[in-house]
């Protein structure tokens, strides 16, 4: 009978590139930025690595459908590399990959990376080609600010919200990421702006503004895991960081089918939550996660997942936000280091950045961000649209918590 994850894989170290517009480096570079400090923290060598993880989502810009990328850059030693690809996602289903190899027991010590280089199109998006006659045929010209906008208007329909009060909630959400971001110094935007400037920007798709919104980055993020017990024999003073839960949710088609969903909600999210949460043994995820990285693809998202992950109740995510609550210094600070929105969305490497921040802040390596009494942290990917996507959560916590 399946026994889940929880305590069987630690991370033994990781690292994460500067992200932005990086013109000065290729993928490899990026790749090779995040290893070398993931490597530095493990203080193992290059020989010890015995399988590795490369996700990378737009492959066909500059990575190429293999791994071989990674195996060259950081010359592995010919060892079993893999990519994978699972939208935005993708970072958290390399982990996910490395870690269920070393829970299984085929190897000891793995690598997972995450890597996208996007500014070098010129694109101010995602670079979108065609994906074939089925997505050609059902989402001809979606956008993701018009789907999310949709997200928008459907919560303040259903919990008969004022427009005006959401949107100010919405606005409090990109503030907070700023703000958080000014004291990232690997974070793409750390710009401090003011709600009035949210609320005046330009429409990108109503009621979503300019800054309800992320953009893409380039960058790297990378992890390093083993069993607790080689991390003990590697490290026997240090703070031992495990994986309690990795849990994945893919729509199946109902959302946007049927009737039955309301538009207000993340179908995934509540279902890859509720997964996570029993594989970890949280039973109050408001009272026993102290930290959240979710995907703040756009500043709605962040308010509806509030509620998908069970730290609001139905209806009351708004007020939460608007009380403090996912602040830096509030009760459960939600996106520490500036979240996409700010640090920044290389959608290959944005799973794994997640992580990262959780790993800092438990390890109390956060700098000026550096939260108190953690020990549990949640990390949240949406690839996809509300309607159609494919989820990813994952709880990252000290030994025995």
């Amino acid at each position: 009978m399946a026994s889940g994850i929880r305590d069987k894989v630690a991370i033994l170290g990781m690292g994460c590139s500067r992200f932005g517009e990086r013109w000065d480096c290729g993928a490899d570079d990026l790749m090779v930025e995040a290893f070398n400090e993931a490597m530095a923290d493990a203080e193992i060598e290059l020989s010890q690595i015995e399988a590795a993880w490369l996700g990378v989502c737009l492959e066909e810009n500059n990575v190429g459908k293999t791994a071989g990328a990674l195996a060259q850059a950081l010359r592995l030693p010919r060892i079993a590399a893999t990519r994978v690809e699972n939208a935005c996602a993708t970072g958290t289903e390399a982990l996910r990959g490395a870690a269920y190899a070393v829970a299984a027991g085929a190897y000891d010590i793995v690598l997972a990376m995450g890597v996208e280089k996007l500014k070098d199109t010129g694109y101010g998006g995602l670079p979108v080609r065609t994906r074939g006659v089925s997505n050609d045929l059902w989402l001809p010209n979606a956008t993701a600010p018009g789907a999310f906008a949709q997200l928008a208007s459907a919560y303040a329909a259903k919990y008969r919200v004022q427009m005006s009060d959401l949107k100010r909630a919405m606005a409090h959400v990109s503030v907070k990421s700023h703000a958080n971001a000014a004291h990232n110094p690997k974070a793409h935007l750390r710009n401090k702006i003011t709600v009035e400037d949210v609320l005046g920007a330009m429409t990108i798709a109503a009621p979503l503004g300019l800054y309800d919104c992320c953009g893409v980055s380039d960058g790297a993020a990378c992890a390093i895991v083993t069993t607790p017990e080689i991390a003990r024999a590697l490290h026997p003073t240090a703070e031992l960081v495990t994986i309690k839960a990795l849990e994945l949710s893919v729509s199946n088609g109902e959302e946007m089918s049927f009737s039955n969903w309301d538009g207000a909600h993340i179908a995934t999210a509540r279902e890859a939550g509720a997964r996570a949460y029993a594989s970890a043994g949280v039973t109050d995820p408001r009272r026993q996660i102290q930290m959240a990285e979710v995907h703040d693809c756009f500043s709605i998202t962040e308010v509806v997942l509030m509620e998908d992950l069970g730290f609001s109740a139905p209806g009351r995510a708004i007020h939460d936000v608007l009380e403090g609550t996912f602040d830096r210094d509030g009760t459960l600070p939600v996106q520490p280091d500036g979240g996409l929105k700010c640090f920044g969305h290389p959608i290959g490497a944005s799973g794994l950045r997640m992580v990262y921040e959780i790993y800092l802040q438990l390890h109390g390596r956060a700098g000026q961000r550096q939260l108190k009494n953690l020990d549990r942290g949640l990390t949240h990917n949406l690839g996809g649209h509300p309607h159609q996507n494919v989820c990813a959560v994952s709880i990252i916590g000290r030994v025995g918590a």
